[in-house]
């Protein structure tokens, strides 16, 4: 059986003992059923994790032993921002939990001129709080240490300005086979629209902010792959996907 990952909110210290929060008991004890003695891997989002043995467990309380810290990372060397429309239904879900995965470090959810999500400052606050537990989730799946940023949800003009990256890519169909240089940057930002695509002024205001429109391929993505497939090909460019060696 594999080890399960656990995030906790505390910061967590050698040789001591925790008692993780609510969600995380109930899916210990009563989802997992897991018992007094066995082990588990803890992390707090700060780097490094630790090894831990459950010391306590009840339905609604788990409490556990940590202990040397183990200061393993997982985060690639390349400091990937992706700007992404917010999409309807899951696919936002799908988008925050794979670019996790594939080691974004902040994600920017976007209200441009085609998204057809509309958020009150209540129900954004909501939806930001659901993304973060989905990026949470994706860490305790994939191994990460960290979490990545998510962001509010903000305009696309809030965003065009504040974002800072040595490198800007804006995803666009329509745009030629661009070349998104050689240089090795340590920073990215990508930036992907809705379902319906950017506008055209909202392209022009990606470019004039310093953003080169790219184009992946002869083939229309929808907006939950195309992030996705361009982040593998970043991380494989100039992050940590580049060793990954394919058979001969």
């Amino acid at each position: 059986m594999r080890i399960p990952r656990i995030y906790t909110g505390q910061a967590l210290q050698p040789n001591s003992i925790v008692e993780l929060e609510p969600g995380p008991s109930q899916h210990l004890s009563r989802v997992l059923r897991m018992k007094v003695g066995d082990g588990l891997i803890l992390f707090d989002g700060r780097g490094g994790q630790y090894p831990a043995t459950i010391s306590a467990i009840d339905r609604k309380l788990v409490a556990a032993s940590t202990g040397d810290s183990d200061p393993v990372e997982r985060e690639s060397g390349l400091d990937l921002q992706l700007g992404i429309a917010i999409s309807r239904g899951d696919r936002m879900d799908q988008v925050v939990q794979k670019a996790t995965e594939l080691g974004v470090r902040t994600i920017a959810p976007l209200l441009t001129e085609r998204t057809e999500v509309r958020l009150g400052s209540e129900r954004g606050d909501k939806k930001l709080r659901h993304w973060q537990q989905v990026a949470t989730s994706a860490c305790e799946q994939c191994g990460r240490n960290r979490l990545p940023q998510i962001l509010p949800p903000q305009s696309l003009e809030q965003w065009l300005q504040a974002v800072r990256a040595d490198v800007r890519l804006v995803l666009h169909h329509t745009a030629g086979n661009t070349d998104p240089g050689s240089a090795s940057p340590a920073t990215v930002a990508l930036l992907v629209g809705p379902e319906g695509g950017l506008g055209p002024q909202e392209i022009d205001a990606a470019e004039q902010a310093g953003f080169r429109s790219l184009q992946l391929g002869p083939r229309i993505l929808r907006t939950e792959t195309a992030p996705l497939a361009a982040i593998a090909i970043l991380q494989a460019r100039w992050g940590d996907m580049g060793t990954a060696g394919l058979p001969g």
